[in-house]
């Protein structure tokens, strides 16, 4: 191959355009929906039963979910603007993809998120002010993850599909009954972790399912340029199934992923998600997404907003009125507040706890360091009390 076989630049900015602004996930090719943009439901053989159990009462859960979750980032992202949080990643856009997965685990499931997955954490009943922890800089986890078998976030991209697959070869081996659920997103599927993961899946037929929320964007890089294919496909070159799922569609993402965790607790391996999703925000509060994406791309996936979507359904099927809606958003404003109280309250560990930290047993390096820490500390003592006494 020669020179002339390489692209004249990194994307042909014209195609990317047209194929970022028209895309609608009903229209892709096998992308499993129920719930269509203007709010009607579908019928599906194969994913319908899975779904059929959602009463209206299930239903306005689910939105009351996607609603409050969205309403905890809002707070976030202004924690950060007002300097409270060092940085912050949103989730706008994405509170179906997560709410539905999220809400079709059982307790003995165990997830191992990114830095993203807010709306699972809520669906696992973890308390929300327990994610800022970190991002405020008081904490290095910010909650015990055996209490709701939710994994501590990851920085470290992809990295958690590896600790995914290691724990569901244990549940195998120990004949346990849960599943193992990895949490990661387009820009993670690039990163060679996700492909050892699923090798390693693929061949002991392990209870992990893979869940990539793909929002389009890897930062400044778009899903066209990390894939030629949809990335559902790439799970039939491991040996498991692969599902396309309109992300946006919170009906259609918990049927998905009730179905792909009862084929992995029976047995049968692995099973990936690709949930087609659009993240309405940054990447995190750190970057601009206005330098690299269009305000028309933006513009269209703003009609296919999971909550609206789901508010047209409530709506016209009688199941919700003004008077839920009303009592959604005074239940979202009073949890914003409480969060905000309690970030505001939060302080940072002493630096001995810091120490301690290190290992689980007494070390004798970390004693020696500490040791010198606390006789450091000291002597700004013995100069303030000199000065006191001059």
């Amino acid at each position: 191959m020669g020179a002339e076989h390489l692209p004249t630049s990194e994307f042909d900015i014209e195609e990317l355009e047209q194929s970022m602004t028209s895309s609608d996930p009903a229209d892709a090719p096998e992308m499993v929906q129920l719930l269509a943009s203007d709010g009607t439901l579908r019928e599906d053989v194969q994913y319908g039963p899975y779904a059929a159990h959602l009463d209206g009462e299930a239903l306005r859960g689910l939105y009351r979910d996607m609603f409050l979750v969205r309403r905890f980032d809002q707070e976030a992202v202004a924690l950060q603007r007002q300097g409270q949080l060092v940085m912050w990643p949103p989730l706008l856009g994405q509170e179906a993809a997560q709410i539905g997965s999220g809400t079709a685990l059982q307790a003995n499931d165990y997830v191992f998120p990114t830095y993203r997955e807010h709306g699972v954490a809520l669906t696992r009943g973890l308390e929300l002010s327990a994610l800022l922890k970190l991002f405020r800089g008081v904490s290095s986890g910010g909650w015990d993850p055996r209490e709701k078998n939710f994994h501590l976030y990851t920085l470290v991209l992809a990295a958690q599909t590896l600790h995914a697959v290691g724990y569901a070869m244990g549940l195998q081996r120990d004949g346990e009954d849960g599943v193992s659920v990895a949490y990661f997103g387009d820009g993670a599927s690039s990163e060679g972790d996700v492909h050892e993961s699923m090798v390693f899946a693929a061949s002991n037929q392990s209870p992990v399912v893979f869940f990539c929320q793909n929002n389009h964007w890897a930062i400044s890089v778009p899903t066209e340029v990390q894939s030629r294919i949809p990335l559902s496909n790439r799970a039939s070159g491991y040996g498991f199934p692969g599902i396309r799922v309109d992300g946006n569609d919170v009906v259609a993402v918990h049927a998905v992923t009730r179905w792909a965790l009862e084929h992995a607790r029976s047995g049968l391996g692995p099973v990936l998600i690709e949930a087609f999703t659009y993240r309405m925000s940054a990447h995190t509060t750190a970057d601009d997404p206005t330098k690299y994406r269009l305000s028309a791309e933006e513009d269209a996936w703003r009609d296919k907003d999971p909550l609206k979507r789901l508010e047209r359904y409530l709506r016209s099927s009688n199941t919700a009125d003004d008077s839920f809606f009303e009592e959604v958003t005074v239940q979202g404003d009073e949890m914003a507040a409480k969060v905000r109280a309690e970030v505001l309250a939060m302080t940072g560990p002493e630096m001995v706890q810091s120490f301690n930290n290190v290992y689980a047993d007494p070390h004798p390096l970390v004693a020696e360091e500490l040791a010198w820490h606390l006789e450091y500390e000291a002597g700004f003592a013995d100069a303030d009390e000199a000065g006191e006494s001059n």
